[in-house]
């Protein structure tokens, strides 16, 4: 085959339609399998590159994705990026990544991009629109919320259960024997620190268990309030036996001002984190988290979208992809039971 591969290459090799093709690789969903397979295997074969330049002409659009984050430089969002972008490329899209740190003002930039035609579509990783009196949001726009919640926005969702997978968390160390069990929560009221915190409160009271005054602190998802709060329980005259982190990078700060403060982990003080990055298996001792299939979520809400764009339906429920408990060597059962379980075998 001389020259460029083309899409009617493609079609005249698998016997279809340039027109089927062109849907199959934009990945509208109009197309059914097998042939759906056939058309990207051959496309593969041929090694087959959209010419962007021209669809953009033809089309009007960017054929570019925003990847909208809280802090671009937190290892969590680089799995869920990799879904995305594996998805967008199969439908010939490239994806940028938006770093609001929390700024409304970049969060009313990254909205007013779709509307100047610089971007197709948004993924929305940040929990927050811009502020209620913009019009850029309406819920209108192609724009697919995932593991956040933005709650009565009329966009489609991509989440995980925040409250079962907290609730797993707990019972986990509540299994281990652990009654004093502080939480250090994500930033609050802002939905997904609210529902983990819902359900390690659950799971307190199903056992039974009171929480303790201070062993609630509030974080911010960052390495530091991990620090902060961990000196502020160990400041009660009460120490806990366990805390349950919101996120792994607290976590890593609590671990770490534990080992400074002379408090063995998990001899002392069992510790466990949610996400599960990349870093969590490594860490020493390895940490017991909730693990969030991050690519499969990026690759779900992308499809989503690119459904959306399409024009095809999307779900009018949240999507909820399960999580799963890794337990690893942060958590243990309380000193107080180990030490009786070993005085009845002496």
């Amino acid at each position: 085959m001389a020259g460029r591969p083309k899409i009617k290459d493609i079609a005249d090799m698998v016997g279809v339609s340039p027109a089927t093709v062109s849907r199959a690789l934009a990945g509208t969903g109009l197309v059914a399998e097998p042939t759906l397979s056939r058309i990207r295997e051959t496309a593969a074969a041929l090694d087959y590159r959209p010419n962007v330049s021209a669809r953009n002409l033809r089309t009007q659009r960017s054929m570019a994705i925003l990847l909208v984050v809280r802090d671009a430089g937190n290892p969590f969002y680089l799995e869920v990026f990799k879904g995305v972008e594996a998805a967008a490329r199969e439908a010939g899209y490239s994806v940028l990544m938006g770093n609001t740190e929390d700024d409304p003002v970049r969060e009313t930039e990254y909205f007013a991009m779709l509307g100047d035609g610089h971007a197709d579509g948004m993924i929305l990783m940040t929990g927050k629109l811009p502020a209620p009196n913009d019009t850029r949001a309406t819920g209108d726009e192609p724009v697919v919320v995932a593991l956040e919640m933005v709650e009565g926005s009329g966009y489609p969702h991509v989440v995980i259960d925040n409250h079962a997978a907290a609730l797993s968390a707990v019972n986990h160390l509540i299994e281990l024997g652990h009654q004093n069990i502080a939480h250090i929560t994500g930033p609050l009221p802002e939905p997904m620190s609210q529902r983990r915190m819902e359900g390690y409160r659950t799971a307190m009271k199903l056992a039974g268990l009171a929480i303790r005054e201070g062993f609630e602190q509030r974080g911010d998802y960052l390495l530091e309030s991990g620090v902060q709060c961990c000196r502020a329980l160990l400041a009660l005259p009460v120490l806990p036996t366990a805390i349950f982190c919101a996120n792994d990078e607290m976590a890593f700060g609590v671990i770490g001002e534990l080992n400074r403060q002379g408090v063995s982990v998990p001899d002392d003080v069992s510790v466990v984190g949610f996400d599960d990055l990349f870093l969590s298996a490594a860490f020493q001792p390895p940490l017991t988290t909730v693990s969030q299939p991050r690519a499969d979520i990026g690759r779900q809400a992308m499809t989503i979208l690119l459904s959306r764009l399409s024009g095809a339906a999307v779900p009018d429920e949240p999507v909820v992809v399960a999580t799963q408990l890794k337990v690893r060597g942060t958590t243990a059962p309380p000193k107080s039971l180990t030490t009786q379980h070993q005085g009845r075998h002496q």
